[in-house]
């Protein structure tokens, strides 16, 4: 199986930055695309930001130009670099990735467990 570890989360204050970190391991023959999504309290879990195996990215209109996603793939690891943080950044933050475990088998969504990044006035 796969498995998706989220580290780096924590309290801010607002216009602070902070940077995630997720390392995907097991039974990987290929990450395809990787990603982060949030999800707040009341709300449905929303994309913040993804990137492809060759690097192309995409962003929520709300976290452009605040928010770089990036991705070593010689380490399985996709980070993410929050700066300018507003109150409403805070939330649960999950990391996503596109896994073919074999030549044999169709592309899967995994999930890590969530980092909680709470951003305080």
């Amino acid at each position: 199986q796969v498995q998706l570890v989220e580290s780096g989360g924590g309290s801010v204050q607002a216009g602070g930055s902070l940077r995630l970190s997720c390392a995907a391991s097991g039974s990987i023959w290929r990450i395809n695309a990787m990603g982060w999504y949030r999800q707040s309290s009341g709300k449905q879990r929303e994309l913040v930001a993804t990137i492809t195996g060759g690097g192309s990215t995409n962003y929520a209109y709300s976290v452009k130009g605040r928010f770089t996603i990036s991705r070593d793939n010689a380490k399985n690891t996709v980070y993410l670099q929050m700066n300018s943080l507003k109150l409403e950044d805070t939330a649960v933050y999950y990391c996503n990735a596109v896994v073919t475990v074999s030549a044999f088998t169709p592309p899967r969504d995994y999930w890590g467990q969530g980092t909680q990044v709470t951003v305080s006035s």
